[in-house]
Formats: C-alpha cells, structure tokens, sequence
C-alpha cells in the first residue's frame, strides 16, 4: 500500500487491503454540544478486491455508486448492494466483509463518518 494511501486511509479512519484505493472527499469538524467529526471518502476496489476485517468506531454509512459489494457486520447477514442501494454500520460494529461482488468488474462506493 502506498505511503499516500496509508495517510488517507488513517485520516479517514477506516482500513483498506493493498487493493482497495480509498479518496477522501472531505472531512469536517460538526458543530453541536457533542463535537464530531464527519469524513466523506470513495472505496474503489478492482475486480474480486476486498478489505480485511475492521472496526470504523464511527456512525457509517455506505452508498454504492458503480458495480456490487458485499457487506456484513459481526452477527448481521451478508448483503449484496447495487448502485443506489445503502447500507449502515453502528461505532460498534465489526466489518466482517467488505468485498467486491465480482470477480471482473470494479466496484465503487461512498462512505461517510460521523465520530
């Protein structure tokens, strides 16, 4: 993974595998008696590209933009999502499986955290 990715994707809070490419899009300090932050970033991964098991410590919400993932949670089921479809993690959930449902076309999501 490269020293440019190891920053974003620690700046960002999230992990990724050597074949995810993580972009932050924005981050944000939220005002309101609990201070927060918010950080918007896109997950690409290549055909068959997936990230290993992770915590984000953080409201999650996930919304896919081009191809098929397959996402679970610790205890949850295991989804598949489309472009357009969404998907949440709770601060304490564990991200069991995060992957591209194929193994020939790339596959493109948003994420956003609220912590």
């Amino acid at each position: 993974m490269s020293k440019l990715l190891c920053a974003l994707v620690l700046a960002a809070g999230v992990s990724a595998a050597d074949d995810a490419k993580v972009t932050r899009l924005m981050m944000k300090d939220l005002a309101g008696p609990a201070v927060k932050t918010a950080t918007m970033v896109t997950v690409e991964y290549p055909p068959g590209g997936s990230s290993p098991e992770h915590r984000h410590n953080a409201n999650t919400f996930v919304y896919v933009l081009e191809g098929s993932i397959v996402m679970q949670v610790k205890g949850g089921k295991a989804v598949t999502l489309g472009p357009g479809e969404t998907f949440y993690e709770s601060p304490d959930d564990i991200h069991t499986v995060s992957r591209n449902a194929s193994a020939t076309k790339p596959a493109k999501f948003l994420v956003v955290l609220v912590k």
